[in-house]
């Protein structure tokens, strides 16, 4: 891509359409080459969003964001129901993840890169005292 910047919507980006799935590929349609981004919509209930699979091949960490209705994740064989601003974050790739549609034009963005290889322009001050996500040994994940 030439340009330095680009400003749009989910709905030009070009679709792949992919067992009912509304496939929107923006990292490839942007040639971006720092991290994997996709939304994944379904037009109808029951639709699996996101296929069941793990990242070991990539060694991918993944976050997952709805951003419309609602969608029940497996996560390692538990399931989730997540609706819109729920997120779902895996850091180990050996971790398997589906998700489906639990209504119809539910939305999820998934962002993926290589575990290790981000690095971020902030400031580590901006940082300081901002608490960082601790799993209690006695509650589930959340």
């Amino acid at each position: 891509m030439s340009v330095a910047y680009a400003v749009t919507t989910i709905d030009r980006v070009p679709t792949i359409a992919d067992e009912g799935v509304d496939w929107r590929p923006i990292q490839h349609y942007f040639q971006l080459t720092a991290f994997g981004i996709n939304v994944y919509r379904a037009p109808t209930t029951g639709i699996h969003l996101i296929g069941d699979h793990d990242e070991l091949a990539g060694l991918q960490e993944e976050v997952y964001v709805v951003l419309s209705g609602s969608v029940e994740f497996l996560i390692d064989d538990e399931p989730f129901a997540l609706h819109s601003g729920g997120l779902v974050i895996i850091k180990d790739p050996a971790v398997r993840r589906s998700a489906v549609a639990q209504s119809a034009g539910a939305a999820v963005l998934a962002v993926g890169n290589r575990e290790g290889q981000f690095e971020s322009t902030w400031d580590p001050k901006h940082f300081e005292g901002v608490p960082t996500y601790q799993p209690q040994a006695d509650s589930p994940p959340a």
